[in-house]
C-alpha cells in the first residue's frame, strides 16, 4: 500500500473508530446539525430543550448513577442467586421480584440465563427473571419517577413483576405438559461473565469504602453509567424536542389517545421496533403522553418495548431454540399488553 493511500485511508479510518466508540454522541450532533441547516431556530430551540430537560432531571441521574455504583461496589448483584433456588413456586416469586428490582447489569443478563439453564434450573423461574429484568431497576425507578412521575414509575415496577410472575408461572404450566425440555441451542451454556455470579456467588460488602478495590471500582461504575445516560438521555430529549415540534398533538391523540383497546394494542406492538434504550424512551413518552397518548398505551410501550427491543430479541434467539424463543416473545406481547390495560383502567378510576 502506498503512502497516498495510506493517507486517504487515514480519515476513514478515524471516522470508522468514532462511530464504533461513539455512535450515541455522533447521531445526536449529526440531527441537529441537519436541523440546523434546514431551520436554525428549531435547531437552537431543540439545544435549549435539550439543556433544560437534562438539568430538571439532574437530581435523579445522580441518584440513580449512586445507586448503580454502589450495586457494583458492594457486590449487591450477587444477590440474584439466591433467587434460584427452592420449591418452583418460590423460585418463580424471587426470581421476579429480582428481575424486577435488583439493580442487576443489563450485559449480563443473557450469559447470566445460559448459565442458568446449563445448571438445570427450571425454565420456569428462568423465564420470571428473564421477563422481569428488561423493564425495571432501581436506577431506572428514579428516572421514571423524575420523567414520568411516581405513580407511572410505580406501576412500570408492577408491570415488571407481574409480567416474571405471569410467565413463569405460564412456562411452569407448560411444562407439565413436557415440549420445552432442553432449551438452550447446542454449544450455549458456559455463563460467561454473568453466569459467575451463580456459579461462585460473592458475599456481598456492604462497607464497600473501606476497600481500595471497591472504591475505584464505586468510580469507574460512576463514570460508565453517567457517560451512558448522558449520551441516551441526551438523544432521547433531543429527539423529543423535534417530535413535539413536527407531530401534530392531534395526530397522537388520534392514533393512541383515548380509552380502548385499539391504542394499548398499537402501544404493544410499535414499542416492539421504536424502542431504543430503556432509558431514551422515557422522555419520548412523557412527550407523548403530554401530547395525548393514553397512559396505558405509554406503559404498554415501554414494557414491550424493553423485553422485546431488537437488540434483546436478536440474543435470546441466539441462545434458545425457536419454540422457546417464540414463547418468550407472546409472553411479553401478552403481558406488556395486559399491564397497558391494567393501567388505563386504573388511571380511568
Amino acid at each position: 500500500m502506498t503512502d497516498t493511500s495510506l493517507v486517504a485511508t487515514r480519515p476513514a479510518l478515524v471516522l470508522r473508530s468514532l462511530w464504533r466508540d461513539h455512535r450515541v454522541w455522533m447521531a445526536s450532533a449529526l440531527i441537529l446539525a441537519a436541523v440546523a441547516v434546514l431551520d436554525a431556530a428549531q435547531a437552537r430551540d431543540s439545544l435549549v430543550f435539550t439543556t433544560r430537560s437534562l438539568l430538571d432531571t439532574a437530581p435523579f441521574l445522580v441518584l440513580s448513577i449512586l445507586l448503580a455504583a454502589w450495586a457494583g461496589a458492594t457486590g449487591a448483584d450477587n444477590l440474584i442467586a439466591r433467587a434460584f433456588t427452592g420449591a418452583p413456586a418460590v423460585m418463580i416469586l424471587l426470581a421476579a421480584l429480582a428481575g424486577g428490582l435488583s439493580p442487576f447489569c443489563s450485559c449480563g443478563v443473557i450469559p447470566l440465563i445460559a448459565a442458568l439453564l446449563a445448571m438445570g434450573v427450571p425454565l420456569s423461574a428462568v423465564m420470571a427473571f428473564w421477563l422481569a429484568s428488561p423493564v425495571m431497576d432501581p436506577s431506572m425507578f428514579v428516572l421514571t419517577t423524575g420523567v414520568l412521575g411516581l405513580e407511572f414509575a410505580v406501576a412500570k415496577t408492577l408491570a415488571a413483576v407481574g409480567l416474571g410472575l405471569f410467565g413463569g408461572w405460564a412456562v411452569h404450566l407448560l411444562s407439565a405438559h413436557g415440549g420445552l425440555s432442553d432449551p438452550l441451542r447446542p454449544g450455549i451454556g458456559n455463563g460467561g461473565c454473568g453466569g459467575r455470579k451463580i456459579h461462585d456467588p460473592k458475599p456481598v460488602v456492604w462497607r464497600f469504602w473501606a476497600h481500595a478495590d471497591r472504591r475505584a471500582k464505586f468510580g469507574r461504575e460512576a463514570l460508565s453509567v453517567t457517560l451512558f445516560l448522558a449520551k441516551w438521555l441526551t438523544l432521547a430529549f433531543l429527539l423529543e424536542s423535534l417530535m413535539l415540534a413536527f407531530i401534530p398533538a392531534e395526530t397522537v391523540t388520534s392514533v393512541l389517545g383515548g380509552t380502548g383497546l385499539a391504542p394499548i394494542a398499537l402501544g404493544t406492538v410499535v414499542g416492539v421496533p421504536a424502542y431504543l434504550n430503556g432509558y431514551a424512551a422515557l422522555p419520548l413518552v412523557g412527550g407523548l403522553i403530554d401530547q395525548g397518548m393514553a397512559h396505558g398505551a405509554g406503559l404498554a410501550f415501554l414494557v414491550a418495548g424493553g423485553v422485546t427491543s431488537l437488540p434483546a430479541a436478536i440474543a435470546v434467539w441466539a441462545l434458545v431454540k425457536p419454540r422457546v424463543f417464540l414463547l418468550y416473545l407472546a409472553l411479553s406481547l401478552s403481558g406488556a399488553f395486559t399491564a397497558g390495560l391494567l393501567f388505563q383502567l386504573w388511571t380511568l378510576a
